[in-house]
């Protein structure tokens, strides 16, 4: 049974690693592909051991190939299916299984309920050759219950926009999926790219941007706030600081209406099963009718969205800066449709059979 060896000895061997993402092979010698190359992260996967420095700079080593994970949280098992080793995980969280249930996961392989709350148990009785833990789960309390098992931790963060290269990074050499990973990328730099250049010198639009609950909004150093900026558009509340470790904090109503934003925009928790017509339809009318919001320029003009951030968080949030940017500058984006980029994601790299439409993913209101 393979199993991770993480010691003094190799630490000491190990070349120095300066940041997040980066790739050693083990035993490299004459003939053997230079570290770092995409040859060298394959034949490490195929044979022999892999060592990842992961997003919180631990130097992990895995005893490859990885036939066998443990992922929790739904975006990374987003990304793990889209680099084209989905089939290889055998245990996840309960979040995995409801918000993206194409992945064919069930009660079986749940190994707890939450990425907060796991059972070690259930993940040794599947005797996993890795297990992946995003930083807000429980990964330190992970690495220390499964160490005695020889299960190593990588921690990995595939909602946070800030690490998306060295994610996809990280997963393309744990997996042995240099390939897959470069596809990935490319995907998101196509999108990222585009974006930009059609932004590029237009006038900033003033957004307020709300996640799940209502009056909860993102602030400077939150994904949502770089989505903002990257899409042309300005944080009505990118004057204020702190809020949670989401970089989130709960505003006064009345201080949207006093910023007055040209576009609002309420994001429901992922779901790649669309949410019903009546619940979206309840809260696209709701908004306007908030005490006040009636006269804010965003209601008036029919500019309120709300969406399933299965949709407009997916792929590090890049399909949400797209769609934003086609909303805040309609001539730019005249000639381009941000559902094809959401089409291509879940049939290209989540492979989803029967896709319903991005029209079940995003709605928008209707003018005043």
């Amino acid at each position: 049974m393979k199993r991770t060896i993480l010691t003094a000895a190799l630490l000491t061997s190990a070349l120095a690693l300066a940041g997040c993402g980066q790739v050693e092979v083990a035993d490299a010698g004459a003939g053997t592909p230079a570290p770092g190359t995409a040859d060298a992260t394959t034949a490490a996967a195929e044979s022999g051991e892999i060592t990842v420095v992961d997003d919180q700079d631990r130097e992990v080593t895995i005893d490859g190939p990885v036939e066998r994970a443990v992922v929790t949280l739904s975006y990374n098992n987003e990304f793990v299916e889209a680099i084209g080793a989905g089939d290889r995980v055998v245990g996840v969280d309960r979040g995995t299984v409801n918000r993206v249930p194409y992945l064919g996961f069930g009660e079986e392989e749940i190994v707890g309920e939450s990425i907060g709350e796991l059972n070690y148990e259930a993940i040794v009785a599947l005797d996993p050759d890795v297990a992946i833990i995003p930083r807000n789960g429980v990964w330190q309390e992970a690495a220390d219950q499964l160490e005695d098992f020889g299960i190593p931790v990588v921690v990995v963060t595939s909602w946070d926009i800030e690490v998306f290269d060295e994610t996809i990074e990280i997963l393309g050499t744990v997996f042995g999926e240099p390939e897959g990973a470069q596809a990935v990328k490319d995907f998101h730099e196509e999108i990222v790219t585009e974006v930009a250049s059609r932004v590029e010198g237009t006038e900033p639009v003033p957004v307020y941007w709300e996640t799940d609950q209502p009056y909860i909004t993102a602030l400077p150093g939150s994904g949502f706030d770089q989505v903002i900026t990257g899409a042309g558009g300005t944080n009505v509340f990118g004057d204020i600081e702190g809020g949670d470790a989401q970089h989130e904090i709960t505003i006064d109503p009345a201080a949207v209406v006093e910023r007055d934003p040209a576009v609002i925009v309420h994001e429901m928790p992922p779901s790649a099963e669309p949410y019903g017509q009546d619940e979206v339809a309840e809260i696209v009318a709701g908004i306007p009718a908030r005490p006040g919001w009636a006269g804010i320029t965003a209601v008036q003009d029919g500019e309120v969205y709300v969406t399933n951030g299965w949709a407009t968080s997916g792929l590090s949030k890049a399909i949400a800066t797209a769609y934003l940017a086609s909303w805040l500058h309609p001539e730019e984006f005249a000639d381009l449709d941000p559902a094809e980029y959401l089409e291509r994601w879940a049939t290209e790299f989540q492979g989803v059979t029967d896709y319903p439409g991005a029209e079940a993913y995003v709605a928008a209101g209707a003018s005043q």
